[in-house]
């Protein structure tokens, strides 16, 4: 997606060991047209796995989700860092290590909201080493939810996370795949 990649050479941050910052349009100011297109093509896609539901982590990864799920119209399902006190219903928790962070998060979903059954889209903001879409699905698996596919904005092929990803048997579809972040480079795929 050319409106995407273009952002991403021109804003985006190389902060080294595999960190590419991409505040000023994606994890902490939000381009609303952007993110309204990044959903249209995320949808357009993956139609085809005819998501009931999608499903993502809290918070990066909100913005790139709500667009995609108001495209399909379904419902957006995201997994909490953190348990508020009107989650008062059986919770299901998953681990996983948060790149940014530098730390293990623990995400949690409500199975008032993710149910047996449901068809689940998971879409993120990056897919990099996958540790967060592996445990989305896993949440998704406990309810008895069958994941459908995954749909990411950014792609950093050199983490390996379309590989870790690849038992989940699902289509797997990336906006921009990043090839390397060699000497301080940001290399966009065409």
């Amino acid at each position: 997606m050319q409106e995407l990649r273009e952002r991403i050479l021109n804003e985006g941050r190389n902060l080294g060991k595999g960190i590419l910052k991409v505040d000023s349009f994606l994890n902490h100011q939000i381009d609303p047209q952007l993110m309204i297109h990044l959903g249209q093509e995320l949808a357009r896609r993956l139609a085809h796995t005819e998501p009931t539901k999608v499903l993502t982590a809290e918070t990066s990864g909100i913005a790139p989700a709500l667009a995609a799920a108001a495209a399909l119209d379904v419902p957006l399902v995201f997994a909490r860092k953190r348990p508020p006190l009107t989650m008062d219903y059986t919770i299901v928790s998953e681990a996983a290590r948060s790149r940014t962070q530098g730390k293990v998060i623990e995400l949690m979903v409500s199975t008032e909201y993710l149910r047996p059954g449901d068809r689940v889209l998971i879409i993120d903001d990056f897919l990099a080493t996958a540790q967060t879409i592996t445990a989305l699905a896993r949440l998704a698996e406990k309810v008895g939810a069958r994941v459908v596919g995954i749909g990411t904005v950014i792609e950093k092929v050199f983490e390996n996370g379309r590989a870790n990803a690849q038992h989940l048997n699902v289509p797997i579809e990336s906006l921009a795949v990043i090839t390397s972040m060699d000497d301080g480079k940001i290399v966009v795929a065409e």
